[in-house]
């Protein structure tokens, strides 16, 4: 259910490509973006939750995205990993799905939870008493055994599985938290009956069982992983003041330090229907889409309003540089501050990332791995670690035996410069174009991965009908627009740098 790659979930210019020509026809042009845009439709209920549908009869499946506007950034002080936990939660089921006896399982978890309390404020203590905790934490650990024999471990999906239901998951980002499957067409009923029961009224069972789940997660993904490590030190030097340089998967000193009330706060704050968008696309008819969710998701009461993060970033006056000294190979990696999704200047900086670094035949990948053999791995994104706020265009890349982080600056910062220095020609912007039109028509593919950009772009971007602007913005980049923003922002004060120095284990 986790992303464990360096570069965050989103719509990549570069990364589909392959596929798009034999799927569409001969040419990208012949594909009708128009006419699937027609195909889709939006509703919002009272309650605020947005319903998304794009029809698709091409086969009887159907795919569906529910996606929170709520990620790791939006994680209260203190609270660091609770958006991730709760991406656990959501598949431990609810007052009917999960439990043997729900009315004597809720007084275990009510006892629980006052056992937790008593051990948590009982270890808080300044000279603690260590006899006492120990003897306050058995009781916590009999509670929360109690607890467990009242659990139908993982019902919620033996029974969507058993329906025929695949590729149930969830991640979590800096930005959101997305759940989806696909599922047969005579399936809707069920599907939506089933997403509004992880919403409804969470039970929040094995909650502290989810917790030290998700302290290993950060034991295997930043703490034991090098790569991990090097990237969670990168944001939280690149970013001093906002959340995007907090880890999704929370400081090990947070976890475990949140009760189930305080949870149950953050979800009643954050999943309420306003804050949610369902989007679906395949083999159904929109109306029936619509009532099913009005049935089951209407009779939620809307939450308070969300107001975005309000804490700015401070304009950086200088270089930052951070080193994680660790026996693996070197590993370098440098961001520069940039605007978020909604900034004119993004679709040239997407240009320019993909000239910089996506894919074999990009500038860096020939330079350093091909050319130079300097490197054995490059490579250039937009949107680190998220694209609500403000965030990084950053490229990293893997040194060769022998090869120094140093040679490997020198390299891609002479590159970086030759970009502010000389113009694209028209061949070279003609490529880019190429690119990112078939990655973007190659999308269309995968029907979850359509789904999550629609929600994405009404909930991040304010417009689900933004999915369908990106030909007419990738069209409009101009050799001076890609010039002026390496310019403008691939600048020394902007940066960040990171890298692995490579130690004795």
């Amino acid at each position: 259910m986790k992303r464990t790659d360096l570069a965050p979930a989103r719509i990549r210019w570069g990364a589909l490509a392959t596929v798009a020509l034999a799927l569409f026809g001969s040419t990208a042009s012949a594909f009708d973006i128009a006419e699937i845009e027609r195909n889709v439709t939006m509703s919002t209920l009272k309650n605020g939750l947005k319903v998304i549908v794009l029809e698709r009869h091409d086969a009887p499946v159907v795919s569906l995205v529910t996606y929170a506007n709520v990620g790791s950034a939006d994680d209260p002080k203190g609270f660091t990993g609770m958006a991730h936990v709760f991406e656990h939660m959501a598949f431990k089921g609810d007052k009917q799905i999960g439990t043997k006896n729900y009315a004597a399982e809720a007084k275990a978890i009510d006892a629980e939870e006052q056992a937790f309390l008593a051990w948590r404020s009982a270890r808080s203590q300044i000279g603690a008493d260590s006899v006492k905790v120990a003897a306050l934490e058995a009781e916590f650990r009999a509670a929360q055994k109690r607890c467990d024999s009242f659990v139908m471990t993982n019902e919620f999906g033996e029974i969507v599985e058993r329906e025929g239901f695949v590729g149930l998951n969830a991640f979590t980002s800096w930005d959101q938290t997305c759940y989806l499957y696909n599922f047969p067409q005579n399936k809707l009923e069920l599907a939506v009956m089933m997403e509004a029961s992880r919403f409804s009224n969470p039970v929040l069972r094995e909650y502290h069982k989810e917790v030290d789940v998700v302290k290993e997660e950060r034991r295997m993904r930043s703490e034991s992983n090098p790569i991990g490590k090097l990237l969670e030190e990168f944001l939280a030097v690149a970013y001093k003041a906002h959340p995007y340089g907090l880890p999704p998967v929370g400081h090990m000193s947070d976890l475990g330090q949140y009760s189930r009330s305080e949870a149950l706060t953050f979800f009643q704050r954050y999943y309420a229907p306003n804050n949610l968008c369902i989007a679906v696309v395949g083999d159904v008819n929109s109306a029936d889409v619509f009532r099913y969710v009005e049935k089951y998701f209407g009779q939620l009461p809307a939450g308070n309003q969300v107001d975005p993060i309000a804490t700015l970033e401070p304009v950086q006056n200088g270089e930052r540089r951070v080193v994680v000294e660790d026996p693996s190979q070197p590993v370098w990696i440098v961001g520069y501050k940039v605007p978020n999704s909604l900034d004119p200047d993004k679709p040239a900086l997407d240009a320019l990332v993909d000239y910089l670094g996506q894919g074999r035949t990009s500038l860096l990948y020939k330079k350093l791995v091909k050319e130079t053999k300097k490197a054995v791995q490059v490579g250039a994104f937009t949107g680190l670690p998220g694209d609500k706020y403000p965030s990084l265009v950053a490229v990293f890349a893997i040194a060769s035996k022998d090869v120094t982080n140093q040679d490997i600056e020198t390299l891609v910062f002479a590159e970086v410069n030759r970009l502010q220095e000389e113009k694209l020609n028209d061949e070279e912007i003609a490529a880019i174009k190429a690119r990112a039109r078939n990655a973007y028509i190659s999308q269309f593919e995968d029907r979850l991965n359509t789904a999550l950009q629609l929600a994405q772009a009404e909930m991040v971007n304010g417009d689900w009908k933004e999915f369908f602007r990106q030909l007419d913005k990738i069209n409009a980049v101009t050799a001076d627009d890609i010039q002026r923003v390496a310019r403008q922002y691939l600048t020394r004060k902007n940066r960040t740098v990171g890298y692995i120095e490579t130690i004795e284990s």
